[in-house]
């Protein structure tokens, strides 16, 4: 299974965070498929800044979001942008 999931990045007391699609399998830090952007908590306000068309992209393909980088794709928007995307492509075209 692909997830997106974030990276710990940054020293000591100081995190930073990539948000990255990896295999399931695959450690916190190690490999990953593709770096969709980053995350920096300790700024005020936070930091967020996520490729929106990869992201959107990879949920399509069956991509699952970890529960904070789902919350990280909510506040970005990108989660609603998937869920109209979807229902456009189920809705039945009138005649």
């Amino acid at each position: 299974m692909v997830r997106i999931r974030l990276r710990r990045t940054g020293s000591r007391n100081a995190p930073a965070y990539r948000v990255v699609v990896a295999d399931a399998r695959a450690p916190r830090d190690g490999r990953f498929i593709e770096n969709l952007g980053h995350y920096n908590p300790l700024t005020d306000p936070a930091e967020v800044v996520i490729d929106k068309d990869r992201a959107l992209y990879w949920l399509g393909v069956g991509a699952q979001p970890s529960e904070t980088a789902r919350s990280l794709l909510r506040q970005e928007g990108i989660l609603q942008a998937f869920e109209e995307a979807k229902s456009r492509a189920h809705e039945t075209p009138s005649e």
